[in-house]
């Protein structure tokens, strides 16, 4: 265990991670390092007069009451960059002369065939240059996590950062494993960052109680975790993937202590499991001795809370306000809100199996949401889903800013939320940032990457790219959104002195309205007391039919009716003027799963097809809409919507070669006239007449000379 001055020299950037190289073997940390120098050897930093190894922070003693720059960009070198312009140009140049020769030189038989091949190489141009040009630009932005921990750190421990609602989306216990989903919530709650800023949220679209059962159980074990986590300083905070490591544990002073508490802690963690696995069936015994000790209603079949109560969302066996779309709302707080201040009191006074000494013991405040649905209301999918986190955390906590994750997704370096904030309250665009996306990696992708899940050219290439321009789109988890874009309000470049608030837009909810006006003043709110109307209030506002006749899925929230909703909620935050930042880190800010079969794979990429070109032919079309957007922007969001009909004309290249088999007066060109080929076949006629003489004479004749030796090297046989 390192000391405390040791920890504090060593930063935000650069924890202390007690397993050392993350369980990976010096000849790999080695191989991956060199990999990385080689990676950066393209790129330079934007300021002049920096050296490329040397971030030097900025004057926080200026006087002058500015925020720091707590961010810092990456560009590519002028020898790489000017070259890939010049490629591109010529490229332009080559395909605008290739196409006018084709139109000039249009003998072909059959026209439309001709028509469409022109058309065909005009469309991949033109999909080419518009997935090329926003590329002209790329910029890493890399966060300055020590300028932010000395801007915002206080004496005392106490913390100055913003406020921030986290969520987990899940749509259903069976298709979606409760492990991955517990191990995303243990990441967040161990998450290093001020632990009274920040709030989890569980969405559960299901309503089912063994998710909620699962939750209050991963809050008991979130009393172990965490503080083990923040004593021993350890990478990743995810239980499953930490335990998976392999190699060296801990390169810390202290062994023997990390060693007794690792072992104690993995032994919880595997009770924890086998609770989890034992959880379904305990409900169900439950449920049935509860169900038989009920005398006035024989066919009751419901299911019970362990505390002797109705489960007022779905069941295990369904009824009509118990299934699954159509249950009652559930607002449940797991892990109330901690205290201001850290206590870390003595060992024996919290009644913890490890010494736990000077660490933070508190937890984070964590609530179980289950949306109420109804058979006569759109539920709208993961947009409503997310719509009805927004306005219950606005009620509870009401945090300036507002990330959510996929729920087989968890945080793979603990310091990603201070990452993100970095580039929200950096004093140049930070004001006008309206969202931080990170790259998505995954864990279970195979050596070769066969189905391309890594997809480097998108995340490595394309983001980048539009990170110089506009800000790259939202890619659906591991983005962190301030609550204002996401309440469809202008940013402060754009914004009017007086906006608006009413029902006809956020709905009808008076405390509601209530925490807009607080988000737009930039107040953070603290738990209500929960009284009967509040609670009442609360269901009120997660209900699937609170968007009706409001602007709601349209200019309010997450998008809906769009099969790729996360593209769309981008495209129309970037088309209300704000601009969006993508955050690189080296080691990855989260991490997660990936199709594992090409049945998924598939199906993956036609939903996201399919929702493109929905975008495109609608009202969000980036033809006409977001009359704020960068030039360069729009060409890129064009090419995102527009991209799968290149598979029709690649579709019609594929099936050229058996053309063959169809009509040849079809698509056999015909290179002469029929006059011409009978004189061509009597000039044959006559040379071969010549060639056979001349053979049968030995090669030779007129004067000895063979007039066809030369030329077809006819040796005398």
């Amino acid at each position: 265990m390192s000391s405390p001055g040791t920890e504090e020299a060593a930063g935000l950037n650069e924890p202390l991670l007690a397993n050392g190289n993350n369980g990976v073997d010096e000849a790999e940390v080695a191989k991956r390092k060199g990999a990385l120098k080689s990676k950066d050897d393209n790129w330079c930093w934007e300021d002049v007069g920096q050296p490329d190894d040397v971030a030097a922070p900025p004057d926080l003693e200026n006087g002058d009451g500015r925020r720091p720059l707590l961010f810092r960009n990456r560009k590519v070198k002028n020898i790489v960059l000017y070259p890939f312009r010049a490629l591109i140009l010529i490229r332009i140049i080559t395909l605008i002369l290739f196409v006018g020769w084709r139109i000039k030189n249009s003998n072909s038989d059959v026209i439309w065939f001709w028509v469409m091949s022109i058309i065909a190489d005009v469309w991949f141009g033109l999909s080419w240059l518009s997935y090329q040009l926003p590329k002209c630009n790329p910029i890493k932005s890399i966060p300055d996590l020590v300028t932010l921990r000395k801007h915002c750190d206080l004496p005392g421990g106490s913390f100055q950062l913003p406020g921030i609602d986290v969520i987990v989306t899940t749509a259903s216990p069976i298709a979606e494993p409760i492990l991955y989903t517990m191990n995303c919530v243990l990441s967040i709650l161990a998450v290093d960052y001020h632990v009274g800023k920040f709030t989890c949220y569980l969405s559960d679209d299901s309503g089912s109680l063994i998710l909620y059962e699962a939750l209050v159980e991963t809050a008991k074990f979130a009393t172990l975790w965490v503080p083990f986590c923040r004593k021993h300083r350890i990478e990743p905070r995810a239980p499953e993937s930490y335990f998976e490591l392999h190699g060296s544990l801990y390169e810390g002073e202290s062994l023997e202590v990390f060693m007794s508490d690792y072992k104690h802690v993995r032994t919880k963690y595997e009770e924890f499991k086998m609770y989890l696995d034992m959880l379904s069936d305990a409900i169900r015994e439950r449920s049935n001795i509860y169900n038989r000790m009920e005398t006035k209603k024989v066919d009751t079949k419901a299911t019970w809370m362990d505390n002797g109560t109705q489960w007022p969302g779905t069941w295990f066996d369904p009824t009509e306000n118990h299934r699954m779309g159509h249950h009652a709302g559930i607002v449940q707080i797991v892990q109330s809100h901690p205290n201001h201040m850290a206590q870390p009191g003595p060992q024996e006074a919290n009644n913890y199996p490890l010494n736990f000494e000077d660490v933070d013991l508190r937890l984070p405040m964590l609530v179980y949401v289950a949306r109420e649905k109804g058979s006569g209301c759109e539920h709208n999918k993961k947009a409503g889903a997310l719509n009805a986190e927004l306005r219950i955390s606005a009620l509870l906590s009401n945090a300036p800013f507002f990330i959510n994750f996929d729920c087989d997704h968890y945080i793979n370096n603990s310091q990603a939320l201070l990452a993100a904030i970095c580039f929200m309250l950096d004093r140049r665009e930070g004001d006008n940032t309206g969202f931080v996306q990170f790259p998505q990696r995954f864990d279970n992708v195979d050596p070769t990457d066969r189905y391309g899940n890594h997809n480097r050219v998108f995340f490595d290439g394309a983001m980048y790219g539009l990170n110089g321009q506009q800000g790259p789109t939202y890619l659906g988890t591991g983005c962190m959104f301030r609550r204002l874009a996401l309440y469809g309000i202008d940013p402060p470049c754009w914004r009017s002195k007086e906006i608006i608030i009413n029902s006809n837009k956020f709905g009808n909810s008076l405390p509601f309205l209530n925490s807009v006006l607080a988000a737009i003043k930039q107040e953070q709110c603290v738990t209500p007391p929960l009284d009967d109307s509040f609670v009442a209030e609360m269901t009120r506002v997660v209900s699937s039919s609170y968007d009706d006749s409001t602007d709601w899925g349209r200019g309010v929230g997450y998008i809906y009716k769009m099969a790729t909703e996360d593209i769309v909620t981008g495209f129309r935050i970037h088309g209300q003027g704000w601009r969006s930042m993508y955050c690189s880190m080296e080691r990855e800010a989260f991490r997660g799963t990936a199709p594992i079969n090409l049945t998924e794979r598939l199906h993956q990429i036609v939903r996201w097809s399919g929702g493109s070109l929905e975008m495109f032919f609608s009202y969000m079309s980036p033809l006409f809409a977001g009359h704020r957007l960068n030039t360069m922007q729009r060409v890129s969001y064009i090419n995102f919507t527009i991209y799968p009909i290149t598979s029709l004309f690649i579709l019609m290249y594929a099936l050229c070669p058996v053309m063959w088999l169809l009509p040849t007066e079809i698509f056999i060109q015909r290179p002469y006239t029929r006059d011409h080929m009978v004189g061509l076949v009597a000039q044959r006629a006559v040379f071969y007449s010549q060639l056979s003489k001349c053979l049968s004479n030995g090669g030779v004749a007129h004067g000895g000379q063979s007039p066809y030796k030369e030329r077809y090297k006819i040796q005398g046989h």
